[in-house]
């Protein structure tokens, strides 16, 4: 099937204001405009959905309709772009747009995954479906000192109170840069994952998600640096 790359993008941020289309690291088209031309430089990626409600990301992604991927600009309605909307609520959405397809869904405030990132995470799930996995979702292993309020839950303090951190069993942050799946699962189980999805590790840097005004500045020098 297609490879379609799914991008929710509301108007609305209220932690990062205009968090998605306001100028980052030079970029006058921010957010938006990175993303989009990251993936139209995927070769694997067949064409782009932006889900939006923001004039704004419009206006914006009108300057990449002529790319090398075709571009569907879908006007999101409103009910789906509040601030309490659900991700779940989205997810039952997102098979009404992309009937048939297995779906990329991707995030403007991930700068620093790129094309060649994109590529390599496509033929993983491809790998992955020929070895018994449903879908895929990104990432980052944390190897640390993890407790809860009644101790430890990634080591045994009765085996070693203070193991070395790479002997420790590794937990996986869900890092919210990538989720495949294909439209037809995601219908039937109501999710941007399936039961077995592969997890695909990226490192903190590549993964680095923008949720708060610090983390859109500390962005925007990773990304000029790695620019460089």
């Amino acid at each position: 099937m297609q490879i379609v790359a799914f991008v929710p993008c509301r108007a609305g941020s209220q932690r990062v204001p205009n968090k998605n289309t306001r100028p980052f690291a030079g970029e006058a088209d921010g957010l938006t405009g990175i993303k989009l031309r990251q993936l139209q430089a995927c070769g694997t990626i067949d064409r782009i959905v932006l889900s939006t409600n923001d004039t704004r990301v419009t206006e914006i992604a009108m300057h990449y309709m002529q790319g090398a991927k075709p571009l569907e600009i879908i006007q999101r309605p409103e009910h789906l772009c509040l601030s309490s909307t659900s991700t779940d609520e989205l997810i039952t959405y997102v098979p009404s747009i992309i009937p048939e397809a297995v779906v990329l869904w991707t995030h403007v405030t991930s700068p620093m995954v790129g094309p060649a990132e994109y590529a390599a995470i496509i033929d993983a799930y491809r790998q992955g479906m020929d070895s018994g996995y449903d879908s895929l979702m990104s990432v980052t292993e944390l190897r640390s000192f993890v407790w809860n309020a009644s101790g430890p839950i990634n080591y045994d303090r009765a085996k070693e109170k203070w193991p070395r951190t790479q002997t420790i069993e590794p937990l996986f942050v869900v890092n919210s840069a990538v989720f495949m799946v294909d439209t037809a699962l995601m219908r039937r189980l109501n999710d941007r994952i399936g039961e077995r999805p592969l997890l695909y590790p990226m490192g903190e840097r590549i993964s680095y998600e923008i949720d708060w005004e610090e983390q859109f500045l500390m962005a925007e020098r990773i990304y000029a640096q790695a620019a460089t």
